[in-house]
């Protein structure tokens, strides 16, 4: 076999821009790989990748010693180590447990009315103008304002959560940042943690029944260890609850505007829409990595991998792989099985805890995008933009435009476009980069 490229050259947006076909080149050469550069095995076939995923002997634990990362970044890995993202089992399950409830099917499909009012409310202001991004004005504030009220954070507080999350995001999904943006990272984290102290803990303004936040408040033990781990896995929520499924949004989005065969279909026969979702998350899913390292020495597809050793898991390579997705580079609402096999959730103990509500988040959006603006397009503009991360696949801006209409109003409240300010809908984030993993893996 050839020697394969290094995965750093995803990093250039020449490359961003046929990312998969870069995979497709890292794969035909060896589907694990030593990669020198990053100093990782590199894993993009779909069998090694779903196997390593839910390997015994491969660990999610991010920062095993937190004195080996840089100084100014402690304070963030030091919260990090306490997320259910990047535990093991037994803590992983444990920590799982807290905020489960709040993502199973029934809890879920009860923030459909909620997700259907945000939406109309952002295509009713939208409408009559004939043009919008659709990350800043859709993608990003929506995410935002579902997994806030779950958390029932204030509408007046929105703002500085987003801007919190933001610097945040950066650091954990780029591990190649300044000693300064690590030290903003760091600072903006403590300041999420005092917040979401005060709100779990306050008793002025008890919790809104039902939500995320009464259901951990209840749960909370009596230690600081119990509130601290508790405050940690809320912040994964915040970040990653709206971070990964903005760039879903986005990147559907751009797929179908760049398929309007794909796009026509939808519209003819919406019944394809839970089908149309996971074939755009297998198409251009937003998390690209998942981060493992071997507990022992291991044999991992006929390789030989040592004690320590990072393996590097490349779910958009794997939901790519021509051995599992026969012709894998088109877009197939038809293709069978599909949903069941791709990696845009992960596999194994770290599935995406937030699954269902991605997919149903992104399944009233697109039925909205393709039904309720006449003639989208993309816009000529200015060209899509995807930010520089390796970790994830996410778009920074995407205009459409669109024959506006006139008098436009909610479907599911009748109100006017003037109405958007007053629906409690989060503002948006400035762009920047996302969580190492998302939602729990």
């Amino acid at each position: 076999m050839s020697t394969p490229s290094s995965l750093l050259s995803a990093f250039r947006p020449t490359v961003q821009e046929r990312l998969h076909d870069f995979y497709e080149e890292l794969r035909r050469s060896d589907d694990l790989f030593w990669d020198r550069r990053t100093g990782a095995w590199i894993a993009t076939g779909h069998a090694v990748v779903s196997s390593a995923a839910g390997h015994p002997g491969l660990s999610s634990v991010r920062y095993p010693d937190i004195e080996a990362v840089p100084e100014e970044l402690r304070p963030l890995a030091r919260v990090l180590s306490r997320q259910m993202l990047y535990n093991d089992a037994p803590d992983h399950p444990r920590l799982r447990a807290l905020i489960s409830k709040a993502f199973a099917p029934r809890a879920v499909a009860a923030l459909r009315a909620r997700i259907v009012e945000a939406v109309d409310l952002i295509i009713a202001r939208a409408a009559p103008t004939g043009r919008m991004d659709i990350v800043a004005d859709l993608a990003r504030p929506l995410p935002l304002t579902i997994i806030c009220d779950l958390l029932d954070v204030p509408e007046a507080d929105r703002a500085a959560v987003a801007a919190w999350s933001e610097p945040v995001a950066e650091a954990i999904g780029n591990s190649r940042l300044d000693a300064d943006r690590n030290r903003e990272a760091s600072q903006s984290m403590a300041d999420m943690l005092a917040y979401l102290r005060d709100l779990l803990t306050r008793q002025d303004t008890p919790p809104a029944p039902d939500t995320l936040r009464a259901m951990v408040t209840a749960q909370a033990g009596n230690t600081d260890q119990d509130l601290d781990e508790l405050l940690a896995n809320c912040a994964l929520l915040l970040i990653a609850g709206h971070e990964t499924t903005t760039h879903f949004i986005g990147n559907a989005t751009l797929a179908l505007l760049r398929h309007p065969d794909a796009a026509d279909q939808l519209r003819r026969r919406p019944e394809l829409m839970p089908a149309a979702v996971e074939e755009l998350l297998r198409y251009d899913a937003p998390v690209q990595l998942m981060l493992r390292r071997a507990r022992h020495d291991l044999d991992l597809s006929g390789r030989r991998i040592a004690e320590g050793q990072t393996v590097l898991l490349v779910c958009g390579a794997a939901n790519r792989d021509p051995a599992v997705f026969p012709d894998p580079h088109t877009l197939d609402f038809e293709r069978a099985g599909s949903g069941g096999r791709h990696m845009a959730f992960g596999h194994g103990p770290h599935f995406c805890l937030g699954a269902a509500l991605a997919r149903l988040e992104g399944a009233i959006v697109l039925e909205a995008l393709l039904t309720r603006l006449p003639d989208l397009r993309l816009d000529g503009t200015e060209a899509p933009r995807w930010q520089r991360s390796l970790n994830f696949r996410g778009l920074t801006r995407l205009d459409v435009a669109f024959t506006p209409t006139t008098g436009a109003r909610t479907a599911a409240t009748g109100a006017a476009p003037d109405d958007a300010a007053a629906s409690g809908l989060a503002p948006a984030s400035p762009a920047g980069g996302c969580p190492g993993q998302a939602w729990g893996r």
